[in-house]
């Protein structure tokens, strides 16, 4: 009796109080029955990498392509060190603290299977699977820091066995060799990965779900090779009822995340529902922030009375990231951005910088021209490597300010503390909504919705994520062009006395032009008449005296009256 009272206590302690996740109608719950949004981050690029995230696309998308460029500068040896390094180095406890800090909830775990089971290919004995350590421990150590930060961490089967589709860049994907679709080996080792990993983590409650196949993308009857026009779907339902089946047999509990095919959102053919634990994901990308977009979904949650998830997002503005969760929010929809990390990237929550000596390599690989030494590009891809390390990564504080503070207030907030007197630098406008911050006319990309809208919002892609186009000088420093008329920025500046006070712009302009000064009531404080510098990075200064400024916090705006001004800084005196 002591020892099933014992046990009981054990059990409670593990799930009577813990936040398990299971759905209740359209909603996802904890078992309290407390509503739950799912607000999450993908970690694209840490155990699959796509060539975008490397700068590699031009000539090695899907993984295996990396590593056999890599594998040719610096041997097979020193390519899986260089991984070693990389995979230890690209999330870790402090990446999951930051990302409970700055707001988030959930992580979504893009698995390769490779890490977890050998490929078809190399099993010792057909038809018999290998299990790889290396795959479950990072997976258990993820597993614990978010448990320790009371994260849900959701597993998705990113890279399945022989790849789920057409785009081979986001399944690793080698077309040589049979696809999960065209080998029934394939299908039962993902069938029994997927029990694997069930059984390994039926009784914790932090994880969130099973995301079962990401992204399929494959036309089984129709002509889209993405499957974009497929109706029936077939094969792909009865794959992920297999696995659920598998799943359920070792696990009762845990949520069961579907995928549709054409990377993810067509969702014909859906046969009867098979458990009733299940959640729709569905993706979405550079389209209007508005409920027309969402109607699919929507309709789907409606008719089968299931949540919705949106599973992956992202690679957009600011702008877009704001109204994205207003809208997201608006209609109850969990939802998990993307990517973690990557190299030069203005998009997400932090940036991997680039070095000089991994862009000689890129170059190398892209253009040919002398081999570097081993020696050299071993430096120049551990040094990459390195530059993964939380300490070494770049916190992107404005995507952080869009997705989190911005989608319910509408106020601005200094990006640094400025002082006068002091120089103000162009590109350190005020954290805020497009409208309240600052103003550009080029400020989302919209063109899956409307082909015309293609935009690159911050054409420079340098710093920052908002419509502000920012560009690096030869001399490495920022500045604020491809200006428009009508735009403009806003700067909040701490003085500490009433006073007059002398302003300095250092500009450069191919044409003659004209800016303001207004402060937050719209009161003209200054005009500038700036002549042509004859150059983008011939840059002058100007001046104008006599403008007043308040003791305290006082915001001030520089419009631009003209285009094709390009702003470096001002100086306060």
């Amino acid at each position: 009796m002591k020892r099933a009272i014992l046990l009981s206590a054990f059990l409670l302690s593990q799930f009577g109080t813990s936040q398990l996740l299971k759905t209740n109608g359209q909603k996802i719950v904890n078992d309290k029955g407390e509503n739950v949004q799912l607000r999450g981050l993908g970690l694209g690029g840490w155990m699959l990498q796509e060539g975008y995230m490397l700068k590699t696309a031009d000539f090695a998308g899907p993984q295996y392509k990396i590593k056999e460029k890599i594998a040719e500068l610096i041997g097979e040896e020193g390519m899986n060190n260089f991984y070693k390094a990389y995979l230890k180095n690209g999330i870790t406890k402090q990446d999951i603290d930051f990302l409970k800090k700055a707001g988030f909830n959930s992580i979504r775990l893009p698995m390769h299977y490779n890490l977890y089971t050998l490929p078809i290919e190399k099993e010792p004995i057909k038809g018999k699977n290998t299990w790889l350590e290396e795959g479950f421990k990072m997976t258990d150590d993820l597993l614990k820091w978010c448990a320790d930060n009371k994260m849900y961490l959701i597993l998705d089967l990113h890279a399945a066995p022989g790849g789920q589709g057409n785009d081979v860049n986001i399944s690793d994907n080698d077309k040589s060799k049979p696809s999960l679709w065209e080998s029934e080996e394939n299908q039962q080792k993902t069938i029994a990965l997927w029990k694997k990993l069930a059984e390994r983590y039926k009784d914790e409650p932090w994880i969130g779900g099973y995301d079962l196949i990401n992204e399929p993308n494959i036309n089984f009857t129709g002509k889209n090779p993405n499957g974009t026009d497929e109706m029936s779907n077939a094969p792909l339902w009865k794959l992920q009822k297999d696995i659920t089946e598998a799943i359920r047999q070792v696990d009762k509990k845990h949520i069961i995340i579907l995928e549709g095919n054409g990377w993810g959102n067509n969702y014909n053919g859906l046969t009867p529902l098979w458990d009733n634990n299940l959640v729709f994901s569905f993706h979405k990308y550079w389209s209007y922030n508005d409920d027309a977009t969402l109607k699919f979904a929507l309709d789907l949650r409606e008719k089968h009375n299931i949540p919705i998830w949106l599973g992956e997002t992202g690679e957009n503005s600011n702008v877009w990231f704001t109204e994205l969760i207003q809208l997201l929010d608006k209609h109850n929809i969990g939802f998990a951005f993307w990517p973690m990390k990557k190299i030069d990237n203005i998009a997400g929550i932090t940036n991997v910088k680039i070095t000089p000596e991994y862009q000689k390599l890129l170059d190398y690989w892209k253009n040919g021209g002398e081999k570097p030494s081993k020696e050299f590009a071993t430096k120049a891809l551990m040094k990459i490597a390195d530059n993964y390390k939380f300490s070494n990564v770049e916190i992107k504080n404005d995507v952080i300010d869009a997705m989190f503070r911005q989608t319910t207030d509408g106020s601005t907030k200094p990006f640094k503390k400025h002082q006068a007197p002091g120089k103000i630098f162009a590109t350190d406008y005020d954290l805020g909504r497009m409208g309240a911050a600052y103003s550009d006319k080029d400020f989302i990309n919209l063109w899956v919705s409307d082909p015309a809208k293609r935009s690159e919002w911050n054409s420079g892609n340098q710093l920052r994520n908002d419509g502000v186009d920012i560009y690096k000088t030869n001399e490495n420093q920022y500045y604020v062009g491809k200006t428009e008329t009508g735009e403009w920025l806003q700067y909040t500046i701490n003085v500490k006395a009433d006073n007059t006070y002398i302003f300095d712009i250092n500009y450069s302009s191919n044409n003659d032009a004209k800016i303001r000064i207004e402060d937050a009531s719209g009161q003209r404080l200054a005009t500038f008449s700036l002549n042509s510098t004859g150059g983008n990075e011939t840059w002058k200064t100007v001046s104008a005296k006599g403008i007043n400024l308040k003791k305290g916090e006082n915001k001030i705006r520089i419009f631009f009256e003209n285009d094709g001004v390009n702003l470096n800084y001002f100086e306060v005196k």
